[in-house]
């Protein structure tokens, strides 16, 4: 254990069960991962409404179709992939043998799991952000913790209830935060750690890992670009743009952080901006607008945009004409204008709904300003044209893509998701996600004809045209 960290009880001991509960099935057959998987099925689809209610009552005031839709719907649809294509993913990989060094010998990959894997869960899509590694933890065949956010508390109090009657302690628990227990969390020697949440967090939780030389899968967040180009009618884009926006308040890691518009579409996507607001949002207060997660966030949001004005910048309310209820954390959604370096906007993360918005005359001072900033987690193009698309894909570097939408590539479950330097690192989701919670353990079957017996000392002559012929067939 980490002496440097005073680790709760209740930690350490259900570690000992998990690992003891891996330990009696080291290796969980396919019909135990699958009867796992549709566990998991039911414990969501049977609690569906009381989930979306938790996570409700955690934000105050959180959509609930969004819920539904964005943690619910998901998770099931990824869990029902899992269990359609994890008969293929089990099957040991056949890899090549040299035929004149090892004869008849057969090299084989197989994919074991690693044992017990902690979890860390963020608030903003808690449900999503639980289900979506775990289901890949489970496909592999490994138990799982999972500590849920401070912000999460309702939830991970419904989850640690509910969970007993679906699965037992040594396959899956969760647990609540508070009082500063991320760092004891991620202080056990876990055979894997998986961090969703901050780059600051990212680095802490990486080096606590490190004490145990435990591998780490940090999906990371950062300042997401969405370029529009002239060629794409720019209300079409700020329809898919202010979608993104304004789902759950802005608060999603893949969102788009920042745009790059042409100088002469500005006015243009400001106006198509607002009739989005007021077509798809006619009354802010309704619940269909999710609000902000708390007082801290709410509050930096506001001093976010008060710090962009007082330096010089514009700031437009997308919805001026409706009264928010700040009392319930409700903001609208704000475009700021001429945004510079120097102000808080362009330097963190926003994870709310404002959108910097900076001009641009040429593909190439686009992709400068993205390379000289800290890769982010994700990279929106917008163009009908699929040589810029691809100019764009090969000359920046984000952890994923999606052209002429925003969001999207996140859904896909045959395509990884994960970061890139300041963003993460790793991978899950499908296969990705299974490899991720699995060894691939690489073995060799020999032959019957022992091939290296020809190479053995002494190192006659013999020996020395055999090495000699490998080496020319070779070169």
């Amino acid at each position: 254990m980490n002496a440097q960290v005073e680790i709760p009880t209740e930690f350490v001991r259900c570690l000992e069960v998990q690992r003891a509960h891996f330990e009696a099935n080291r290796y969980p057959d396919y019909a135990q991962r699958v009867a796992d998987l549709k566990t998991l099925v039911r414990m969501v689809a049977d609690n569906r409404d009381a989930l979306i209610e938790a996570v409700n009552q955690d934000y105050g005031c959180r959509a609930r179709f969004e819920t539904s839709f964005a943690e619910i719907a998901v998770t099931l649809d990824g869990l029902q992939d899992n269990i359609k294509k994890l008969k293929k993913w089990m099957k040991p990989q056949k890899r090549h043998t040299d035929p004149m060094q090892m004869p008849l010998a057969k090299a084989r990959l197989i994919p074991q799991p690693i044992g017990v894997v902690g979890v860390v869960v963020p608030w903003n899509f808690p449900i999503a952000m639980a289900m979506h590694p775990l289901t890949c933890i489970f496909a592999a065949g490994n138990s799982a913790m999972i500590k849920m956010s401070e912000n999460s508390n309702n939830l991970a109090r419904l989850l640690r209830e509910l969970t007993p009657r679906y699965f037992p302690e040594g396959k899956l628990a969760f647990f609540e935060d508070g009082g500063g227990r991320g760092p004891q969390f991620t202080a056990l020697p876990f055979d894997h750690i998986f961090f969703t949440g901050s780059p600051a967090t990212g680095k802490a939780v990486m080096a606590n890992a490190a004490r145990n030389l435990t591998p780490v899968t940090l999906e990371l967040g950062g300042k997401s670009p969405a370029v529009v180009a002239p060629d794409f009618a720019i209300e079409t884009a700020a329809q898919r743009i202010l979608w993104a926006k304004m789902f759950n308040a802005g608060q999603i890691c893949t969102n788009v952080d920042y745009l790059f518009l042409p100088e002469d579409k500005v006015s243009a996507f400001v106006e198509a901006a607002k009739g989005y607001a007021a077509k798809h949002y006619p009354d802010i207060n309704s619940g269909d607008y999710t609000a902000v997660i708390d007082q801290r966030s709410y509050d930096r949001l506001q001093a976010t945009l008060a710090d962009a004005e007082s330096k010089g910048a514009t700031i437009v309310n997308l919805m001026p004409d409706q009264q928010p209820d700040a009392s319930r954390r409700i903001m609208a959604p704000h475009i700021v204008l001429n945004p510079t370096d120097d102000m808080d906007v362009m330097q963190r993360e926003i994870f709310g709904p404002i959108l910097p918005i900076k001009t641009y005359s040429s593909r190439e001072e686009v992709a400068r300003y993205i390379n000289d900033h800290p890769r982010p987690l994700a990279f929106y193009a917008y163009t009908n044209d699929r040589k810029l698309a691809d100019w764009y894909i090969y000359n920046t570097m984000s952890g994923g893509v999606t052209i002429n939408d925003s969001l999207l590539h996140v859904s896909v479950h045959s395509l990884p998701f994960g970061g890139v330097g300041n963003s993460g690192m790793g991978h899950y989701h499908g296969y990705e996600g299974f490899l991720t919670f699995s060894k691939m353990r690489p073995v060799l079957y020999q032959g019957p004809v022992r091939g290296i017996n020809m190479l053995l000392p002494p190192y006659g002559p013999r020996a020395q045209r055999m090495l000699n012929m490998m080496i020319k067939m070779k070169s």
